[in-house]
């Protein structure tokens, strides 16, 4: 009996294992975005520092930078909110199998 309720179910078990990979790999993307957007404005320091770029330029791409970081934080604090699992920013990976 188990054995055929195992045979039926796959499907959906290997549907579901595809469902959890796809969810980790756009919440690491998510991750890895506020780096990114950390990162460039390092560089836009370094810029302003060596003289490649003025005052004025550094100020605007600054905003821009600044503007998509508060998105990411006001985003990661909606999901702190509504109880959502950061599990995976943890490093912890949790498998019902």
């Amino acid at each position: 009996m188990f054995l055929v309720d195992n045979i039926l179910l796959s499907p959906f078990k290997g549907l579901m294992w595809v469902f959890k990979e796809i969810h980790k790999t756009a919440q690491q993307e998510v991750e890895g975005e506020a780096e990114h957007v950390a990162h460039a404005m390092s560089e836009l320091y370094m810029q302003l520092e060596t003289g490649e770029i003025t005052d004025e330029q550094f100020e605007q791409q600054e905003k821009v930078l600044l503007d998509r970081l508060d998105e990411i934080w006001e985003r990661d604090e909606a999901k702190s909110a509504t109880g959502e699992s950061t599990d995976t920013a943890q490093g912890q990976d949790h498998d019902d199998e």
